[in-house]
C-alpha cells in the first residue's frame, strides 16, 4: 500500500517559518507558513496513493482538506520524527515537508512510482532534502541523520547507498526559508496561494 505523508508544523506566529522574520512579522511569517502547507496538501490530495497522511505537530485548520488522516508527531529529535512517521507505514512511502508549496501532483505521482523499487531523494538547494521514498520503509535508515544542516542530504544519500539501496533523484527544490526564498518560490508559482499571500504582504508593507 502506497502512502504520501507530509511533515509539518500548524502555522502559528512565533512557531513556524521565524527565519522570515524580521522581514515579515510573525503573523505574516504564519500566514506564508498556511499558504504553503495548504498549497502543499491540495498537491497531495490529487496525487493517487493508497494513504494521504498529514504527520502534524499542531491541531488541524481549515487548512486542511477533506480525504487526508492526520497523525501526530512523536517527540524527539527530526530524524525520530521522521523515522517514526515511515515507521507506521506498510509498503512504500514518499514523505515531503511543507516548505516546498511549488510541488505538482507530477513531481508526486513521479516520486511515489521511483519509490516502488528502491529509494528517492529530491535534494533541497541548502544541501538537505525535499523528499524522502523508501520501498521498504526502516526507521533506522534516517535515525542519526543530523537534520537541517548543509551535509543533511549527503548524510541520508550514503546511509541510503549503504544500506544497499539503488537511490533515484527528483529535482533540486528551493526551500522557503527565508525572504528571497519566498520571493523566488512565489514567483515559479503564479496564482497559487503562496504566490498570493507573497504579493499581498509585500503590497501590505511587510515590515
Amino acid at each position: 500500500m502506497t502512502t504520501l505523508l507530509v511533515i509539518a508544523k500548524e502555522p502559528v506566529p512565533g512557531r513556524v517559518k521565524t527565519r522570515l522574520t524580521p522581514r515579515y512579522t510573525p503573523q505574516q511569517a504564519a500566514a506564508l507558513a498556511e499558504a504553503a502547507l495548504a498549497d502543499t496538501l491540495e498537491a497531495v490530495q490529487a496525487t493517487a496513493a493508497a494513504r494521504h497522511v498529514l504527520v502534524l505537530d499542531g491541531v488541524p485548520g481549515a487548512w486542511l482538506p477533506a480525504g487526508i488522516d492526520v497523525v501526530p508527531q512523536v517527540a524527539g529529535g527530526l530524524d525520530e520524527r521522521l523515522a517514526a512517521a515511515f515507521a507506521a507505514c506498510s509498503g512504500p512511502a514518499l514523505l515531503i515537508g511543507m516548505d516546498t508549496p511549488q510541488v505538482t501532483p507530477a513531481l508526486l505521482a513521479q516520486g511515489l512510482e521511483l519509490t516502488r523499487s528502491g529509494a528517492v531523494i529530491g535534494p533541497a538547494e541548502d544541501g538537505g532534502f525535499w523528499a524522502l521514498g523508501l520501498a521498504e520503509p526502516d526507521p533506522g535508515l534516517l535515525l542519526g541523520v543530523p537534520m537541517s544542516v548543509p551535509e543533511t542530504g549527503a548524510v541520508q544519500r550514503r546511509r541510503l547507498i549503504d544500506a544497499g539501496l539503488t537511490v533515484r533523484d527528483l529535482p533540486q527544490l528551493r526551500d522557503v526559508d527565508t525572504p528571497d526564498d519566498a520571493r523566488q518560490v512565489a514567483a515559479e508559482t503564479p496564482g497559487r496561494r503562496f504566490a498570493a499571500a507573497v504579493a499581498r504582504l509585500t503590497g501590505a508593507g511587510a515590515r
